[in-house]
């Protein structure tokens, strides 16, 4: 019988372990499923806080071993974000996750993709090739609904300025396209200017002041942006507006914009400047940044063989100054209580998405929008 020395057995038994441990790691990582992000433009608070909440998602514990995530940016360049998803097929993706520039430009890529079993699932814009899976709000009602609500609110007379989104995309095409509809019901109403705001508080800022320079806050009564109410009050401020003197505004739920919509004289942490309640006139709606973390958790659902729906149409969070409640904490427990206001103790940035909550995605919460992160 051969006795080996006990530091030779040692030896021995690390070495397996290692080997052991190599195999699992090498399996765990074959398992994962190769699934890429493919972003378009990115310059706005909004794109950002939805990568956020992919990352987030891909991320939580009940997917990180399954999930093997890369992004990649296109910028709002239709050729090049398709050369992009036609390298990520050759790179062996199994699922694409896009945010496309164009509801059509993509369509030749992602078909080619599907045909080589690639999933290709589309969050807020919408793709129109019929492989394509689409997770939206139905965009056309947002405008709508703002529209009328800020016809209703100005009793269908007034001049008004239009502040658009990106465009190209069909978000951008289909709230303006609506909204137009809307408005030219209303003979007294008046587009006076229009300009893009590229879903910027920064660009509205610049083509505000740009109308502003022919013409003053007295000479409109309300407006129509798809970003920048928070922006358009704090500019009227700064000109010496008062509060109680603010126009009128239908856009988007950036969580500046919803403080500025509190009562006057709410209590919120870390107020400060136009950062800060002052009763603003508003109805607030948002494409939910979650929209691409929840394609991601779908995506996975039908790469592990499970039946999901072509086109899921999210629903609208609408907030006006009759529903806008403060979340004091920004918890789990309290989101599904529907706060929809966030101190700006915890969230510093005014642009900000403060619509972040769904039942559908319990894995990603107000850390997930703020800095990827998962919830516990």
């Amino acid at each position: 019988m051969t006795h080996f020395p006990i530091k030779a057995s040692m030896a021995v038994c690390l070495a397996m372990l290692g080997l052991v441990t190599a195999t699992s790691d090498r399996a765990i990582a074959a398992e994962k499923k190769k699934i890429f992000l493919s972003m378009s433009y990115i310059g706005n608070d909004w794109q950002a806080e939805a990568a956020n909440m992919v990352k987030a998602m891909a991320a939580h514990k009940d997917f990180v071993d399954k999930v093997d995530l890369q992004v990649q940016v296109a910028g709002p360049n239709a050729q090049r974000q398709i050369q992009q998803i036609n390298a990520m097929v050759q790179q062996g993706a199994q699922a694409i996750i896009v945010y496309p520039i164009s509801p059509t430009a993509l369509n030749s890529a992602v078909k080619n993709a599907c045909e080589k079993g690639v999933m290709i699932i589309a969050y807020d814009a919408e793709i129109t090739e019929p492989c394509a899976y689409n997770v939206a709000i139905d965009q056309e009602e947002a405008g709508r609904v703002t529209a009328e609500w800020l016809a209703k609110k100005l009793n269908g007379k007034g001049n008004i300025l239009m502040v658009t989104g990106v465009p190209g995309t069909s978000v951008d095409t289909l709230r303006t396209k609506a909204a137009k509809e809307v408005l030219a019901k209303y003979p007294d109403i008046k587009v006076v200017a229009e300009a893009v705001g590229m879903w910027s508080q920064a660009v509205a800022r610049t083509e505000l002041s740009k109308i502003l320079a022919t013409r003053n806050w007295d000479q409109i009564d309300g407006l129509w942006m798809q970003v920048g109410c928070y922006t358009a009050n704090t500019m009227q401020i700064e000109a010496g507006k008062k509060p109680d003197q603010l126009k009128p505004c239908a856009g988007e739920g950036s969580n500046g914009g919803r403080i500025q919509m509190l009562p006057a004289n709410s209590d919120v942490e870390g107020a400060n400047g136009t950062y800060a309640p002052m009763g603003a006139p508003r109805i607030s709606y948002a494409s939910p940044p979650y929209a691409g973390g929840y394609a991601l958790k779908l995506a996975l659902q039908k790469l592990e063989g499970k039946e999901i729906p072509k086109k899921i149409t999210l629903p609208l969070p609408l907030v006006t100054n009759e529903t806008i409640k403060y979340c004091k904490e920004g918890s789990w427990a309290e989101m599904s209580q529907g706060c929809n206001a966030f101190p700006p103790a915890l969230v510093p940035n005014p642009g900000w998405f403060a619509s972040i909550y769904s039942p559908e995605t319990p894995e990603i919460g107000l850390q997930a929008a703020l800095v990827g992160q998962p919830e516990p």
